[in-house]
């Protein structure tokens, strides 16, 4: 069976990139028109040449966030378990060559985080590791998931990548979404950011997704690290990838995630700054191209840019967040991955929420939208 990797396969980098900035203004107005836009559609969003269309694209992505999502945001929180990991990544607090204090957290400080979270009132919770199988693996995965799964209405996970039996086996025991960042789709550059352990391996990655769809897992998340590579290049991989996805395991699911590069212990400058403007800008392009994929924006953003964007285009929210093993209860100054940007408690981002005219959703969409 093909995978993803044999689509890819078929495009240049530079040949799409130049396509990207080829774009004019006739073509994103066209774009704007169009009732089923496309991959090429979407190429004129997220060029240069779309710039000057960014409140009429912010508009006409509110429109269609509302009329899919109705007034809602979901809220979900990230559980570290462990920063432990054995890729060297360039981008990462947690990489194997960071001289770092090593924490996987135990069965008792997975519930004392579990208790610190449901008291926050969270009801979706993402368990995160680093990528070390040896100490974090499908059986470590599977206690958490037996420890967490009664105290929460979803479970999701962002983890090294699995085999397709051992997906279904996590998705057998309660798991409810997977996600899984291709962290950049240039090849050249992502050797160069990964050069050590599992992760090195472009192609084992890159068809990730497929095994997270054949094993028929609920939903799966994609996105990009921003700042590695040109981003509209990159996000419109993201988007073919997606598009095959969709197409192929259509019983998942799926979301988008924006992370930008933030700082953290050793710190990697960005190869390109994404201004707030453009990761606007690529937000409601993707709204506007796919009416039901969800579009998750996380705290590494500043308060004054999740105030507003939740409501052109955004569908979920994490809030509170901690990004360090046991950083709610257990031990919360161990290092974290990256800085959080937006500090806010739950309760501040949900009262934020509320305060203007939305609804936060503890929980996933599915008895949510049983009302729209």
């Amino acid at each position: 069976m093909s995978t993803f990797a044999d689509l890819f396969n078929t495009y240049c980098w530079d040949k799409v990139r130049s396509d990207i900035y080829a774009r004019t203004p006739a073509d994103v107005e066209s774009a704007l028109t169009t009732r089923n836009p496309t991959l090429e559609d979407f190429k004129a969003l997220i060029s240069p040449a779309a710039a000057p269309y960014l409140e009429q694209m912010a508009s006409l992505s509110q429109q269609l966030t509302l009329q899919r999502f109705g007034k809602t945001v979901q809220l979900y929180a990230p559980m570290y378990l462990s920063n432990e990991c054995s890729n060297i990544c360039t981008y990462c607090g947690f990489s194997y060559d960071n001289k770092l204090k090593r924490k996987t957290l135990s069965a008792i400080e997975i519930m004392q985080e579990t208790v610190a979270l449901k008291h926050m009132g969270y009801e979706h919770v993402l368990l995160v590791t680093g990528e070390a199988s040896r100490t974090v693996h499908t059986e470590y995965f599977r206690k958490a998931l037996e420890l967490v799964l009664p105290h929460f209405a979803q479970v999701s996970m962002e983890v090294q990548p699995l085999e397709e039996p051992e997906y279904a086996d996590l998705s057998a025991a309660g798991l409810h979404a997977v996600l899984v960042y291709q962290e950049t789709y240039h090849q050249e550059d992502y050797r160069k950011h990964h050069p050590k352990g599992k992760k090195s391996n472009f192609g084992y990655r890159l068809e990730t997704p497929d095994r997270i769809g054949k094993a028929g897992i609920h939903k799966i998340g994609l996105g990009v690290l921003i700042g590695l590579e040109d981003w509209r290049t990159d996000s419109f991989f993201t988007a073919l990838h997606l598009s095959y996805l969709e197409s192929t395991y259509w019983r998942s699911r799926y979301s988008i995630s924006f992370p930008r590069l933030r700082p953290f212990s050793g710190g990697l400058e960005p190869k390109v700054i994404m201004s707030d403007r453009e990761l606007l800008q690529l937000i409601c392009a993707y709204r506007i191209f796919n009416r039901e994929v969800e579009l998750s924006i996380s705290t590494r953003e500043a308060r004054p840019f999740r105030n507003n964007v939740f409501k052109l285009g955004i569908t979920s929210m994490s809030a509170g967040s901690k990004t360090n093993p046991g950083g709610y209860a257990v031990e919360p100054s161990s290092l974290e991955q990256f800085e959080v940007s937006d500090e806010r408690s739950a309760f501040e981002i949900a009262g934020m929420i509320t305060s203007q005219g939305y609804e936060p959703v503890w929980k996933d969409w599915d008895r949510k939208l049983a009302c729209f």
